[in-house]
């Protein structure tokens, strides 16, 4: 039960440190120490440790001996290299499922629409669920070392996804609304569609997060 309980202190601490990082500036550079993350996350300083370990191992942080953490500005051209392989495999993902004979159940990316407009208001949720959306899509390619690529990927946008539907006016909305017209092509089969529909979301996607 004890070890049950500490499992849910790292857990509990590094999402919460995870979801905080999400809503930093991505212009300026930020420094974390473990003391301050402790008294903000109500966690000892141990799990603040760990926490800081894996996020420094997903690339969303660096660590900086005798310093803390440094949580570095998101350039444009980190953001635009992203974006350009999501764009690459997304638009392979959806043509990979239309190749098939069978038809993609779609019922797990239909709930994660309706969850995200049940999130409007909180933007770290809402692009959890949005990268949930996609990663979904990916992982029914069937393809381990794209879906593991893809994962990895995901993960360093959490923080560029939230600064675009934070900033960016009614986006969030439009993100629903272009993730409907994706799921509408695959479910009509329209090849053209669906990588049209990819396509668009990923370029206003691109352009809400380099405004």
């Amino acid at each position: 039960m004890e070890g049950d309980l500490a499992m849910g202190v790292r857990s509990d601490t590094y999402e919460w440190l995870k979801g905080h990082i999400a809503t930093l500036p991505r212009d300026k550079g930020t420094f974390l120490t473990e003391t301050e993350v402790a008294q903000a996350a109500g966690a000892s300083r141990t799990p603040v440790r760990e926490a800081l370990m894996r996020l420094e191992s997903e690339g969303l942080i660096e660590r900086i001996p005798r310093r803390g953490a440094y949580v570095p500005p998101l350039p444009d051209s980190e953001i635009r290299a992203v974006m350009e392989a999501r764009q690459m495999i997304e638009v392979w993902t959806v043509e990979q499922l239309l190749s098939r004979g069978a038809d993609f159940d779609l019922a797990e990316v239909e709930s994660l629409l309706v969850r995200q407009t049940e999130n409007w208001s909180d933007p770290v949720t809402f692009i959890e669920l949005d990268r949930d959306f996609h990663s979904h899509l990916v992982a029914a390619s069937g393809n381990a070392v794209v879906n593991q690529f893809y994962s990895e990927l995901r993960d360093r946008q959490l923080r560029m996804g939230v600064y675009a539907v934070t900033g960016a006016e009614h986006r969030a909305t439009k993100v629903v609304e272009e993730h409907r017209r994706i799921v509408d092509a695959i479910r009509a089969r329209d090849v053209a569609a669906a990588r049209k529909a990819t396509t668009e979301h990923l370029l206003n996607t691109l352009e809400a997060m380099l405004r």
